[in-house]
């Protein structure tokens, strides 16, 4: 389990998350919603170790790692899909996919079949470069360059931004199937709120660098969350 515990942190004298606390469990997609600016990426650049936290902790399957540095997460288990995708434009797809093993050890440096039958029109495009791929093409890449690294948690901010409504739906599908299978917890953030809905078991809601909502599915009511959404 995830678990992040009355986190502070800043940019200068900016107080970007103030007494911030999250539970990400195995099996299950903890979604993490909000408007634009509350801190829902500084929250996930804490846990895979871009950004320090000022105070609090972040505990990850029983181990501190809040001072941990983002190489050592990878290893431990921990993959960020970030937003925007940042694939490597002038790779191949191949070798986009293959940059996933640097937190790997020797043995396990392998492309999975099981990344191509979550992402099959990866398989046929292996040679082509990222950067002539289409946006949800390169948001598959990705999440399957994320997989490569066999996470225990997968940190997705946005993957639904920006493309079309078919790869939603396909993005959607490797989300239920990857938590289906019950090896490892998913953290969301996501903006289209129907999405999450579909997908959620437990909600996180931010406004202004705080949680103030929170809970499971069924403990939390749509209009609930709605009203943090909207404009």
């Amino acid at each position: 389990m995830l678990q992040v515990e009355q986190a502070d942190l800043y940019y200068g004298a900016s107080q970007a998350l103030r007494k911030v606390n999250l539970r990400a469990a195995i099996g299950s997609v903890t979604c993490l919603l909000g408007r634009n600016g509350v801190g829902k990426t500084s929250l996930l650049r804490a846990i895979v170790g871009q950004q320090p936290l000022r105070d609090g902790s972040i505990h990850w399957a029983g181990k501190d790692i809040t001072n941990w540095p983002a190489f050592r997460r990878a290893r431990s288990g921990i993959a960020y899909v970030p937003q925007g995708r940042e694939i490597f434009p002038q790779l191949t797809v191949e070798e986009n996919l293959r940059s996933g093993y640097a937190c790997l050890a020797r043995e396990k440096k392998r492309l999975d079949e099981e990344v191509f039958s979550l992402f099959p029109v990866l398989q046929q495009m292996l040679g082509r470069r990222g950067g002539d791929l289409s946006g949800g093409q390169q948001q598959q890449l990705a999440i399957a360059r994320a997989l490569v690294t066999q996470p225990k948690l997968l940190v997705l901010d946005e993957p639904t931004e920006g493309i079309q409504p078919s790869i939603i739906q396909d993005i959607g599908r490797v989300i239920q199937t990857l938590r289906e299978r019950g090896e490892m917890a998913i953290l969301l953030v996501e903006q289209y709120f129907d999405f999450a809905r579909e997908l959620a078991d437990e909600y996180v809601v931010m406004d202004r660098g705080e949680v103030v909502l929170a809970g499971s599915e069924k403990e939390v009511q749509p209009h609930e969350v709605r009203r943090w959404l909207t404009v």
